[in-house]
């Protein structure tokens, strides 16, 4: 058996396939980008075709990078955008309508009509750890089988069956032989009881979603099926699978209570290891699967924001201000220190801990003496203004994070993470592998096909490449911060 692990990280704007090797190193990276679509205000479309399309074409062109053969894998790790929504016909394999993103807002008025009865939305709470909210599959589900027709006829026919993206790529790879999901990916649809790791009848029976419709629930290091030999030219089992921020907790080796990471990818997510017991926040953070491994769960603490690389994309696509993410860095060190320049990217609307759905982006403070470096800047300042709220509730909980890691795309610029140092006023590591969502997913995959024999195996993987500590004093910090805290005021007052 081969000792490679070959992992699956479809994100949000790309798909990617990434061999590592059996310590944990890069051997191979493909990638390749797919469009996003947006048919109205605060929607937000993927094409579940292209997204599959894109998965196919990177595993068959990673083995084009490498020596590493197919024979070599001894086994495939998956780890994806969470809460994207797919239903599919189980005959044909199709899709009734495409996948709506996790940015999605269309059902917020679904979520206004439900807010009236409190004790739903506090059994919400109390069962899922989440908020009723649009951002979760649950709503999702629901309005693809109320809106699209002859959807809900189907699906109380047990035609069709509902998986988030991890689930639609393995029932495709194994070629429809394989319904299944983890833990983690269960538990941000809103339809999951976390405290007893099953699907909710209540919540199913409310949302009015058949359960003939659910996947199976796996640990995360399980076996999800076997992959089709006409892929890739051979049958390798799925043997890892986790929502692309728990992989990340994984591949940053947060394996005890009080570690943390801050993953900086299209959102930015903050998943605070809380141990064996789910911890309620009181200020409208989730309560999550960290991760499940041989009946064991793991809980999390976590707050999303929606924008982060996504807002750099937007300055470059939309503003046009720049031509490459890389830019960026050269750019904010130009930029005037202390401007006044805010913005806040509430394209989709606020995440945690506002959960506001109808906030709308804006740029405040804006002078004759700013220019394209200020508001850069402002871009990236954003995304750690934006933990920093994180952080504090967190705190508020009782839960500071003791170890800040952080990974993803943004956090190679230098720049950014030297002033989120600053602003969260605590040292911030940055590991030799930043691709710690897909590393997440292979060291699942690797526990279970045996390669690795614990979590401290992975645990000694784990390198720091650099710590980043804080150079703004408590008095300069509190000032910027309370200029970002006036700015949110002011967009969610309009």
């Amino acid at each position: 058996m081969g000792q490679h692990i070959l992992a699956i990280d479809q994100g949000t704007t790309s798909s990617r396939s990434i061999i590592f090797s059996p310590k944990g190193s890069i051997e191979a990276i493909a990638q390749q980008e797919f469009s996003q679509k947006y048919p109205k205000d605060g929607w937000v479309e993927h094409d579940p075709e292209e997204i599959w399309e894109s998965v196919v074409s990177t595993l068959k062109e990673v083995f084009k990078k490498c020596s590493v053969d197919p024979s070599d894998i001894a086994a495939i790790g998956i780890t994806n955008q969470r809460e994207t929504t797919l239903v599919w016909d189980k005959n044909t394999g199709k899709t009734v309508y495409p996948a709506i993103v996790w940015q999605d807002r269309r059902t917020a008025q679904y979520c206004r009509d439900f807010s009236g009865d409190e004790s739903f939305v506090s059994y919400i709470t109390e069962t899922t750890g989440l908020l009723l909210d649009p951002y979760f599959s649950a709503t999702k589900v629901a309005w693809i089988l109320d809106n699209v027709e002859g959807a809900r006829e189907k699906a109380e026919n047990g035609d069709l069956l509902f998986g988030t993206v991890d689930t639609f790529l393995i029932w495709r790879l194994t070629g429809g032989e394989s319904h299944k999901t983890d833990a983690t990916n269960a538990s941000r649809t809103m339809l999951f009881d976390i405290n007893n790791q099953c699907w909710d009848e209540k919540l199913l029976s409310k949302f009015n979603i058949p359960s003939s419709m659910l996947p199976e629930v796996m640990d995360c290091a399980d076996d999800f099926g076997v992959i089709k030999e006409d892929i890739i030219g051979r049958a390798i089992p799925i043997q890892g699978v986790a929502g692309d921020q728990q992989a990340a907790l994984v591949g940053q080796a947060c394996f005890e209570k009080g570690m943390a990471k801050s993953t900086y990818g299209t959102g930015c997510f903050m998943i605070l290891n809380t141990g064996d017991e789910p911890l309620q926040s009181k200020n409208r953070l989730l309560t999550t699967v960290g991760y499940r491994l041989n009946g064991k769960t793991t809980y999390a603490l976590e707050g999303s924001i929606f924008m982060a690389g996504a807002t750099v994309q937007w300055l470059r696509d939309g503003l046009k201000l720049i031509d490459d993410a890389a830019e960026t860095e050269a750019l904010a060190q130009r930029a005037r220190q202390d401007n006044g320049v805010f913005l806040v990217p509430a394209f989709t609307g606020l995440g945690a801990p506002y959960w506001d759905p109808d906030a709308r982006g804006a740029i405040l403070g804006l002078t004759r003496d700013t220019g394209i470096s200020e508001i850069v800047a402002a871009g990236l300042q954003s995304v750690c203004y934006q933990t920093k709220d994180l952080q504090k509730a967190m705190e508020s909980d009782g839960a500071r994070p003791t170890t800040i890691r952080v990974d993803g795309g943004m956090s190679r610029n230098d720049w950014v993470m030297g002033f989120l140092s600053d602003i969260l006023g605590a040292e911030v590591e940055r590991p030799e592998i930043t691709e710690t969502t897909a590393l997440g997913a292979a060291f699942l995959a690797g526990l279970h096909s045996g390669i690795f024999n614990s979590v401290d195996d992975l645990t000694h993987c784990w390198k720091s490449d650099s710590v980043f500590t804080p150079r703004l004093t408590k008095q300069e910090r509190d000032k910027a911060y309370d200029g970002w805290k006036e700015a949110v005021a002011r967009i969610r007052c309009t």
